[in-house]
């Protein structure tokens, strides 16, 4: 995975160059004020000061929208010219007003980094180390912060300290930025798929991936591409074919599904179940942790629950008994593909199949996510056109699809598949089509060898392996209703660029978008009025009266350079923190580690309040209160820093993530601006006790939400945490009727 890993780190720079500003412009603000005599004009240094936060602002409402019809790319490209510019113009600033021209592009390239990097970081990591890399912005933008606070204070000693040369060091940075944007970082492959740009999103993959064949991981980010299908819970017993004599007849049971391997002679057999699957128990009745909470806990945070409470110990569904679970994409494993399948191409594509009575089939219509290629497992098994995967489909047999990723199908346990359902029309003829279905282990196997899982209504042999699988069941990104009412020969596809035609603002009220918005939206303001701006601006008083500014005063620091350097202290305190959390975020999960930090958030800030109300003199106060300070932000970074970040590029559509993703950070924001100029103002009304608490309480109710409403997502592949807020969207729906 170095390849993504590579990818990952060169575009977090952009947040680097983002906390390098924030710190910069706290040290040059105070020589500014007396170049320009601002002492008596504070409405202008709080604007200079102000007019990034306006810029990121003013950028974000637009962001989301121009990178889902541009791309990711360009617009990392576009950060990185705007922070050089900015940079240029600050070096130069012969006044204030071009200084706040300066600090306005300079937030322009704050907004578009800021908004963009995660969603760029979660579009091309894979599942299983997705949190890692996406908490690397906050880990970069603190080492900015860092290294700014360092240079800054350097220059402080200087006996005339230079402003712009501060703040005008930024073109450097962003120069090395903008030539890792232009020469190193691919556009996202979901987004070029969504414009049905197969060949460049392959060869992306390959390059991400460091592999050849990625064909399943190509299917899973096509099935990305739908919004609001119906989606249903299933579920399976899985286990070898070839152990079942009644396999050999698998087309006279349509509610099976066959499961390929690359191998000659290697395939499973799905059987539909009821009320075996943790996932199928829960999406009928509800978990007792949802029932002890009154009912009040989302089922959405039920349902994701109970993918993670059930994963087996010993890897996933083709590590554990299957070591050749491959994908449908190369079964006969040499034979030559059609994957040339681009936007000059964009003509309804299919395999061919025999139709109801027919033997009519087209050899032009190809399909790049179903091979053409056979082996003589398929013709032995089923008699169908040309021995196609499609036409076993059509029989009522089933293909399974997802190259392995590691040894996790399409990434946390789940497997991608396609199976032919039938049914009654009104007129009684009957109608068929496609169905897509995510599969995913539960439980372990009895035994490694010579057991079986016993399951309701399914007799297996004695020395079988095994393993029980949830199913989410869908229609097809691909699949047209409206073709298939034209009775064609092969599948009714549709090219991606046809499925992809842009999001539309009717998009966001689906109803697992508008769930997964009401996550998104209110974890971000939560996080704003945590009170992570309040403890910062605390945080120099807190450590004045801890006597390190008269221990720095005594080594001959001036008192600028020496709140410059407790700053810079602070931040590196951070580091160690944020590196913890890369390394627990997809182990222990985001959610997890919420609920654990912000109790301890929470106990911070009420010690705080206690040591402004209480007296225990001034060494006590001053000892508690930066203890208070120091687990504060250990614990913020850990916690409530990264993840409303990383959920939010995690929990939406690929067709809408762009536009999702500016509304969640038009939200934050808009609350940084409300919670930075609201501080003074509290502050002078309240005190600081009562500013403490009222954060305090905030993040009391910060808790409760993420019980209540934020899933765990860790390990999941994008399109199927998608899929389950679609699910657990119309439970809710259903809840709220009956």
């Amino acid at each position: 995975m170095s390849g993504a890993v590579l990818v990952a780190v060169a575009a977090a720079i952009g947040n680097l160059l983002q906390g390098w500003d924030n710190a910069t412009i706290a040290g040059a603000v105070l020589y500014i004020k007396k170049e320009f005599q601002l002492e008596s004009e504070p409405t202008i240094e709080g604007l200079i000061v102000a007019m990034s936060l306006i810029g990121a602002t003013c950028i974000t409402t637009c962001s989301g929208g121009v990178s889902d019809w541009l791309g990711r790319r360009p617009m990392l490209i576009l950060s990185s010219v705007l922070y050089f510019l900015s940079g240029l113009v600050m070096l130069w600033s012969p006044n204030v007003y071009i200084l706040l021209l300066a600090r306005l592009l300079d937030g322009f390239g704050v907004g578009l980094a800021v908004t963009l990097v995660p969603v760029y970081i979660s579009e091309t990591a894979p599942p299983e180390i997705r949190g890692l890399l996406n908490t690397l912005p906050q880990f970069t933008g603190s080492i900015g912060m860092f290294l700014s606070y360092c240079m800054v204070f350097g220059m402080s000693l200087m006996p005339l300290p230079n402003w712009r040369l501060m703040l005008g060091v930024l073109f450097i940075p962003s120069l090395i930025y903008f030539v890792l944007t232009i020469f190193f970082l691919p556009e996202s492959p979901r987004w070029l798929v969504s414009k049905g740009r197969m060949s460049e999103a392959k060869k992306v993959l390959q390059r991400l991936r460091g592999r050849e064949d990625v064909a399943g991981e190509m299917a899973l980010l096509v099935e990305g591409l739908g919004v609001g299908a119906e989606t249903s819970i299933e579920e399976y017993i899985i286990g070898p074919a070839n152990e079942d004599p009644e396999d050999q007849d698998i087309s006279a049971d349509k509610d099976r599904i066959k499961l390929y391997g690359p191998e000659e002679g290697l395939s499973w057999v799905a059987r539909p179940v009821t009320g075996q699957s943790m996932l199928g128990i829960v999406s009928r009745h509800g978990s007792v942790a949802n029932q002890s909470a009154l009912g009040l806990v989302d089922p959405l945070v039920t349902l994701f629950g109970s993918v993670h409470e059930k994963l087996p110990e010993t890897g996933s569904m083709r590590s554990t008994l299957f070591p050749h679970f491959g994908s449908m994409f190369s079964v006969g494993g040499n034979q030559a593909r059609n994957e040339e399948w681009d936007e000059e191409s964009v003509v309804r594509e299919g395999e061919e199949y025999q139709s109801d009575g027919a033997g009519d089939s087209d050899d032009n219509l190809h399909s790049p996510l179903i091979s053409r290629q056979t082996t003589s497992v398929e013709k032995d098994m089923v008699p169908a056109a040309h021995g196609s995967l499609v036409g076993s489909m059509r029989q009522g047999s089933h293909a399974n699809a997802g190259e392995p990723v590691g040894s996790m199908g399409i990434g946390g346990g789940w497997q991608l598949a396609w199976k032919w359902s039938e049914k009654e029309g009104p007129d009684g003829k009957k109608e068929g089509g496609f169905k897509r279905i995510y599969l995913h282990q539960e439980g372990i196997p009895g035994s490694r060898r010579g057991s079986i899982v016993s399951m309701a209504g399914a007799d297996a042999p004695a020395d079988s392996e095994y393993v029980q699988a949830a199913a989410l069941v869908s229609q097809p990104a691909l699949y047209s209703k409206e073709l298939m009412k034209q009775h064609p020969v092969g599948p009714a596809m549709v090219h991606p660029a046809e499925t992809a035609k842009g999001s539309t603002w009717t998009d966001l009220f689906e109803p697992g978008v508008k769930h997964a918005l009401i996550v998104g939206v209110g974890i971000q303001i939560l996080q704003q009025f945590s009170g992570i701006n309040g403890v910062l601006y605390y945080t120099p008083q807190i450590l004045e009266q801890a006597g390190v500014g008269v221990l720095l005063s005594n080594l001959g620091l001036s008192s600028s350079s020496a709140s410059l350097l407790i700053s810079g202290m602070t931040t590196l305190l951070m580091l160690p923190s944020i590196a913890v959390a890369m390394r627990l975020m997809d182990i222990a999960g985001r959610r997890s580690l919420l609920l654990t930090t912000i109790p301890v958030l929470i106990l911070s800030l009420l010690i705080l309040v206690i040591g402004s109300v209480v007296n225990l003199g001034s060494v006590v106060n001053a000892a508690i209160s930066t203890v208070s300070v120091v687990l504060y932000f250990c614990f913020f970074v850990m916690g409530f820093g990264p993840i409303p970040n990383i959920l939010c590029a995690e929990i939406f559509p690929t067709r809408v993530r762009g536009i999702c993703i500016a509304i969640c950070a038009l939200t934050f924001w808009i609350c940084d601006i409300i919670v930075t100029y609201s501080l003074p103002v509290l502050l002078k009304s309240v005190g600081l006790a009562g500013v403490f608490g009222m954060y305090a309480i905030v993040c009391v109710i910060s808790w409760v939400f993420v019980f209540l409403k934020v899933p765990e997502t860790k390990g999941m592949p994008l399109e199927v945490i998608t899929e389950f807020f679609s699910v657990g969207a119309k439970q809710v729906a259903a809840s709220k009727d009956n």
